[in-house]
């Protein structure tokens, strides 16, 4: 299959994910037309939602789910790499989210007019904090459902970010008080889904520097973009070996 193929069947792959486009789309204008939120309020909740919740229902099995059904081996019908497989299907992930932060935007620039007294100046960073927090757990999610069967990629990390969030910014409440930066803390504020840096980004807070960029002239800004995207694809090298040292069979497991 060529790479406009396999984009394409990623977005076709199941008819819920067009279902979950338009009830996350339903939640965004229920929650501002309850609660008329400034830009802020409104970029959190578009940032849990779309940006952690939102790629974990898309990629929900996509590997997972072919591999169990032995459906693998019909999507490559040629000798082809494998990681193209996984490429495409991050990109087509990846698409998604593009495309629903855009309509997210128009909605709520419609919904803005409709309401004069909503202040939405700021919306933009948090869409594309969302966006940019979408391409780290869509990767994430996707490298998990190579070796975990059927659709507990998802649930796995739903419930392991949930019960280590806790115990995260207990570790770095303990490691804030040290004289000089441990390297756990470096690892959980770097290596890690970067949820509280582009939180700051998003909220207009320098921060911290980003790994590797906070030397070098360019603002944080572009260095906590940069740093994001470095993850997403660290997240999907991972992904990638794994798939390419797997043996697929035709037969349904």
């Amino acid at each position: 299959m060529r790479a406009y193929e396999l984009i394409k069947e990623t977005f076709l792959r199941r008819t819920y994910v067009w279902v979950i486009h338009l009830v996350w789309l339903a939640l965004y204008g229920f929650y501002w037309w309850l609660f008329l939120p400034d830009a802020e309020q409104f970029g959190g909740f578009v940032f849990t939602w779309g940006g952690f919740l939102l790629p974990l229902a898309l990629s929900s099995g996509i590997f997972g789910d072919d591999i169990a059904s032995g459906r693998i081996c019909v999507l490559i019908t040629k000798p082809f790499w494998w990681g193209k497989l996984y490429v495409y299907r991050v990109l087509g992930l990846s698409l998604q989210g593009a495309v629903h932060f855009l309509v997210c935007a128009c909605l709520m620039l419609i919904l803005a007019l409709a309401s004069p007294k909503t202040n939405m100046d700021g919306l933009s960073l948090w869409l594309l904090a969302a966006w940019l927090m979408f391409n780290t757990v869509a990767a994430l999610s996707t490298s998990l459902s190579v070796v975990i069967g059927r659709a507990f990629n998802s649930l796995l990390i739903l419930v392991v970010v949930i019960a280590g969030y806790l115990i995260i910014n207990m570790l770095v409440f303990q490691l804030r008080g040290q004289s000089a930066p441990s390297a756990l803390y470096n690892f959980i504020c770097y290596a890690c889904p970067p949820f509280e840096l582009l939180k700051k980004f998003a909220s207009g807070e320098r921060g911290e520097l980003a790994l590797f960029f906070g030397h070098f002239s360019m603002t944080k800004q572009v260095a906590i973009v940069i740093h994001s995207f470095i993850l997403s694809t660290c997240y999907g090298l991972v992904g990638i070996v794994l798939l390419c040292r797997r043996e697929f069979s035709r037969v349904r497991d």
